[in-house]
């Protein structure tokens, strides 16, 4: 999937504005952030949600394109849990709308329960 999109970003692109794809890739660890042991999660999400903020990154100054992918349901360690792609001009606004993006899909779009 990933490799299909930075393809396709580079084909529809114009070449004088595309300087920087950056993707992210969230994993299932094996322990919570309190260090906790962890068998996997339950996902869901919000699609009107995340549809509303990759419109919203996507519309911003240098941004040229934003994708994202959440993967529903019994997730277990090692698992994927979404990819976000920004593809923009330079890294001043492509870094800070990935981490922005990445951190509001987080705490705006999903719903995870971890279980051990």
């Amino acid at each position: 999937m990933v490799e299909e999109w930075i393809a396709a970003v580079k084909k529809d692109s114009d070449p004088g504005e595309l300087g920087m794809i950056l993707i992210h890739n969230g994993i299932v660890r094996a322990t919570s952030k309190e260090g906790q042991t962890v068998g996997g999660m339950y996902l869901t999400y919000n699609k009107e949600k995340l549809d509303a903020l990759t419109d919203e990154f996507g519309k911003r100054e240098g941004i040229l394109t934003v994708r994202a992918w959440i993967n529903e349901g019994h997730l277990t360690v090692g698992d994927d849990i979404m990819y976000v792609l920004v593809a923009g001009r330079f890294r001043k606004h492509v870094l800070p709308a990935l981490e922005e993006l990445v951190a509001r899909i987080k705490q705006e779009v999903v719903s995870e329960e971890e279980y051990s």
